[in-house]
């Protein structure tokens, strides 16, 4: 189930997943959280109209009891970012499922980040499974994350100064960059996610 909370690039992500020939309902009804074999959360915008936007739609606490109880998620972007406890855009207070929190990059830099970029492997994960490292993906953001837990971290990329860009654990994945418009690594990706998290439930 593809989340919507109001973000603008839903039909993307339900398009990427269902060319993987995987049915991905687009939906803001709280109660289909529950029956929905995975969740993905996609984003693009800013943290406090996310968070805002979870919030009016119920969807908030469906959403933090379907991770914890253990169903496989995928956040991509602002999906990552609102993973964390904080995010300095808006000082908003975020979901808090991962250590860390999200700062904006660096003034030397034009912002946002917009195009392709590699993407450096930290460690073997199955979501970069027949994925080369230092493969490009495509990003456009203004701010990264900044995990508490280096183990979190699954790969970085190079924008103005080095950065996480992928992070897993148990149950939850989440890429800064969009699998959606990066072509056939980014299917490749979604397929990885579906086979060992959903299907094999490989994290347990």
């Amino acid at each position: 189930m593809v989340i919507d909370y109001g973000a603008s690039n839903l039909r993307s992500v339900q398009k990427a997943f269902s060319r993987l020939g995987h049915d991905a309902r687009v939906s803001s009804n709280p109660a289909d959280l529950a029956a929905a074999d995975a969740l993905v959360l996609p984003g693009q915008g800013a943290a406090p109209p996310t968070m805002q936007g979870l919030r009016d739609r119920g969807l908030l606490e469906p959403m933090l009891t379907e991770v914890a109880d253990g169903k496989p998620f995928f956040g991509v972007c602002m999906g990552l970012q609102v993973l964390f406890d904080f995010s300095a855009e808006g000082q908003q207070e975020c979901l808090g499922v991962l250590p860390g929190d999200v700062q904006r990059l660096p003034t030397t830099v034009k912002q946002p980040h917009i195009g392709w970029n590699q993407v450096k492997q930290s460690r073997p994960s199955a979501l970069f499974d027949g994925i080369s490292d230092s493969s490009y993906f495509y990003f456009v953001h203004s701010y990264y994350p900044t995990p508490r837990d280096p183990g979190l971290t699954l790969a970085t990329t190079d924008y103005g100064r080095a950065f996480c860009c992928a992070v897993a654990r148990d149950n939850v994945v989440a890429t800064l960059f969009h699998p959606e418009k990066s072509g056939t690594l980014g299917l490749r990706m979604y397929e990885n996610f579906m086979k060992s998290w959903v299907l094999e439930q490989r994290w347990k």
